[in-house]
């Protein structure tokens, strides 16, 4: 097991995870990170609701691609391609989510401790 160093929301996490998925678990924060400076969108919310807004934001999508993955299937190989790209993204937003439930209820114990 590998400890990553992430910057979310302004603040830095140490996060365990499988050796040899640092790199995917920082690009997912990377994702996180941009969906909570989203979710701020320059007011001043307190970590766990834009933490929770950018989990909402992530959801919105999931449920977005759901939507459209549920049309009539395309037949060209590139439009099968953006398909597959599409199911690839959408496993990653669920990823996300996880994390970002993971890291709330680490600032909700971290702050409770205050």
């Amino acid at each position: 097991m590998a400890d990553v160093r992430l910057q979310v929301a302004r603040r830095e996490y140490i996060v365990t995870c499988p050796d040899g998925e640092e790199a995917r678990l920082s690009q997912l924060a990377m994702l996180v990170d941009e969906k909570a400076k989203e979710a701020a969108g320059g007011s001043a919310l307190t970590e766990s609701r834009q933490l929770l807004f950018a989990a909402l934001l992530l959801a919105d999508q999931i449920l977005d691609k759901g939507a459209n993955a549920q049309k009539p299937a395309e037949t060209t190989p590139k439009k099968n391609m953006s398909q597959i790209n599409e199911i690839h993204h959408e496993n990653e937003l669920r990823d996300m989510i996880k994390i970002i439930e993971k890291l709330n209820e680490r600032v909700d114990k971290l702050s409770s401790k205050l």
